[in-house]
């Protein structure tokens, strides 16, 4: 008894299922063999063996995006440097053991990244890159037999280098040259020249020198170099603007150094405003600004002055010339002697008329007496010299907040200052910025209160630190889907493949399919009722048997699917019944 193609039971089913087992696999021995590399493939052994490829081709796949993810990013570690520099810079990362290359121009030498400012300091403190400049040091190879020429031109040339290694030494500057004009000396002084020096600088990217850093670098030229003025030294930038000219001066004709004076001046005086207003009202409650008006011009003021003629007793006496002269006859009496010309004693006489003794007087002689008094002519010489820079007129303006207040409930209020504090801060504000009256300043003090706008802060996921955190999870996680499709979608098979775990599988996939379907035939052949098959919609209502012939029905539909969809499977299980018995 078997189950036939067409799902009924048959004694020599078995023999057709054989019959078409047999026809399957006659066709498939009168199928010719391949031949060739095709034929190799298509063999065990080569199907083994281009499995194998497979497998290696996507392990080296595998590798390659894992080392790629791994890759080092790499940054310059000097640029522009000599052939003697680059030997030594190399010599060095080699003994530190860090990895360099060149890049594509061999112009600059890169290391890893996070080695970069470690490499710099190391080489720094080896004095690597020297630079191109010589300096001294190539007066210690000279050799034998030299003329002075020679001499003088490698003298010249080790001065030029440590002129330019000394400017180098600025922060802004990042390279230099220096071009030095040393006349050759002569005995005649009316052949004799001055010698001239030119510095190019290279400053850094957004850096520039101002107008003391110029002349500094012009005074460090000129003072190395004997008999080299100040003025003889020209000093020119990579862009080519000159930079030593002392001259130049802006439209108003002011220079550099009298705008940053002005600039100094209110910032000083903003500085103390708000730095005395600050403990009043509080830290970022107080702006100020102000304005000096600065006046620049130098002048002198010589001035003479005469006072109007002055009385005599206040009047200073230059000269004083007094004369007296007596004209007609007199007597002289008395004993020549020492006697004589000693001093009168007082006289003892009694007192007589006064007009006979003017009779007498004028009787022996005429007497005349002259007086000339010069006196200082008065005036005033002043010579007044006004100093420049300084202040005709300052004007400050201060904005303070409302002050804050807080109630009983904790609740913050800002309510605006009463004038008696308002007049307190303007005190202070005059005397912090040197109120003068006389000259014209003014102050402006406004409270109000401070806007609050605050700009929105930039989301998460559009923060710069963000956006890079994401775009380096995103690489490490596309490469593990990656590397993860490629080992259980494509290496995995392969590898299974190679081990015959999957015939093994599909083996035992096809046993348990094959039990299965004996299974359910043996129970078809158990429970079929030749002279009725449909006897399971036509017997008694009983629950139990209901759900036997169900299950009966359902197997025998089963075995016709295997019948139909796989005969030879159907045939061999026949057989192996057929041998059992």
């Amino acid at each position: 008894m078997a189950v036939a193609a067409d799902g009924t039971l048959t004694n020599d089913g078995s023999t057709a299922a054989s019959e078409n087992a047999t026809s399957s696999d006659s066709n498939a021995a009168q199928t010719p063999p391949a031949s060739g590399m095709v034929g190799y493939a298509q063999s065990p052994q080569g199907r083994r063996v281009l499995l194998m490829v497979a497998a290696a081709a996507v392990i080296a796949l595998m590798i390659g995006i894992w080392m790629w993810s791994q890759k080092t990013e790499y940054r310059v570690l000097f640029s522009n440097f000599t052939d003697r520099d680059g030997g030594a810079i190399v010599a060095s990362l080699q003994q530190m053991n860090v990895p360099y290359k060149y890049s594509e121009g061999g112009s600059a030498i890169l290391v890893p990244e996070n080695m970069v400012h470690d490499a710099r300091l190391k080489l720094a403190a080896q004095g690597l890159p020297k630079g191109g400049n010589v300096g001294f040091e190539l007066m210690e190879n000279q050799k034998l037999g030299i003329s002075q020429f020679l001499e003088q031109v490698n003298f010249q040339r080790a001065l030029e280098g440590e002129l330019a290694r000394s400017v180098e030494t600025l922060s802004a500057v990042q390279s230099a040259r220096v071009h030095l004009a040393m006349p050759k000396a002569s005995v005649f002084v009316r052949d004799q020249q001055k010698p001239t020096a030119s510095v190019i600088l290279g400053l850094y990217s957004g850096r520039m020198l101002d107008a003391q850093q110029v002349s500094a670098i012009v005074h460090l030229v000129a003072s190395s170099v004997p008999e080299l003025s100040p003025k003889s030294v020209t000093i020119v930038d990579q862009n080519g603007n000159l930079l030593s000219d002392t001259t130049k001066q802006l439209a108003n004709g002011l220079d550099p150094s009298q705008l940053k004076y002005v600039q100094d001046l209110q910032s000083d005086i903003v500085k103390r405003v708000e730095s005395i207003i600050s403990p009043i009202v509080g830290n970022g409650n107080v702006r100020a600004e102000a304005t000096a008006d600065v006046d620049f011009s130098r002048t002198e003021q010589a001035a003479e002055t005469f006072t109007p003629n002055q009385t005599a007793d206040t009047a200073a006496v230059r000269s004083k010339q007094s004369s007296e002269s007596l004209n007609g006859s007199s007597s002289t009496s008395g004993i020549p002697g020492a006697l004589t010309n000693q001093p009168p004693t007082p006289a003892n006489a009694p007192i007589v008329n006064q007009g006979a003794a003017a009779g007498n007087s004028a009787t022996n002689g005429v007497s005349r007496k002259d007086s000339t008094v010069n006196y200082e002519v008065d005036k005033t010489v002043r010579y007044v010299q006004q100093p420049m820079g300084g202040v005709k007129r300052l004007t400050v303006a201060v904005v303070v907040n409302y002050k804050r207040t807080m109630d009983a409930a904790g609740k913050v209020t800002m309510k605006p200052l009463t004038d008696a504090e308002r007049s307190q801060i303007s005190d202070l504000v005059k005397e912090a910025m040197g109120f003068n009256k006389d000259r014209g300043d003014s102050i402006n003090v406004v409270n109000t209160q401070f806007s609050t706008d605050v700009e929105p802060e930039l989301p998460l996921w559009k923060q710069p630190g963000m956006i890079e955190l994401a775009k380096e999870i995103g690489k490490y996680v596309l490469l593990g889907a990656v590397l993860l499709y490629l080992y259980f979608g494509v290496l995995r098979p392969i590898i299974w493949k190679i081990s015959g775990r999957e015939e093994r599988e599909a083996k035992a996939r096809a046993d348990a399919e094959a039990a299965e379907a004996a299974a359910a035939a043996s129970a078809a052949a158990a429970m079929y009722d030749p002279d009725n098959p449909d006897a399971i919609v036509q017997l008694s209502g009983d629950p139990e048997e209901i759900d036997e012939r169900a299950a009966y029905k359902a197997n025998l539909e089963t075995a016709k699917q295997w019948a139909r969809n796989d005969p030879k499977l159907v045939a061999s299980i026949i057989k192996t019944w057929v041998n059992n018995e």
